[in-house]
């Protein structure tokens, strides 16, 4: 295992697969993040405008770096159809160094 302080995990919600979809394209094809995971069906409930909501959304769970980070939400704000889109940062505590050494190699 390798220390792995500029590596971060990004969660995004999305209304659907196909918006799930293209979201995690874009950023793919920008080379902001080396891999997008996107669970179906995440049933979420929250509190939007003084009011308690429930829906099915997608959950896209987005691997880069620090340095891609800034450009990455720029990237989801300006194209997530939701008024304020979740978006999420974790960092990755620990990985392994074959793993850690492509997620470096594939974002800019």
């Amino acid at each position: 295992m390798k220390t792995a302080g500029r590596f971060l995990i990004v969660l995004v919600t999305a209304p659907d697969l196909k918006t799930a979809r293209r979201l995690a394209a874009a950023a793919l094809e920008a080379k902001l993040i080396a891999c997008a995971n996107l669970v179906p069906r995440v049933e979420s409930h929250y509190w939007w405008q003084g009011k308690l909501e429930r829906g099915n959304e997608i959950l896209l769970i987005l691997k880069t770096t620090r340095n891609c980070l800034a450009k990455l939400e720029q990237l989801v704000l300006r194209q997530h159809p939701y008024d304020t889109p979740e978006f999420v940062v974790l960092p990755i505590g620990q990985g392994t160094a074959r793993y850690l050494a492509w997620l470096a190699a594939s974002c800019r």
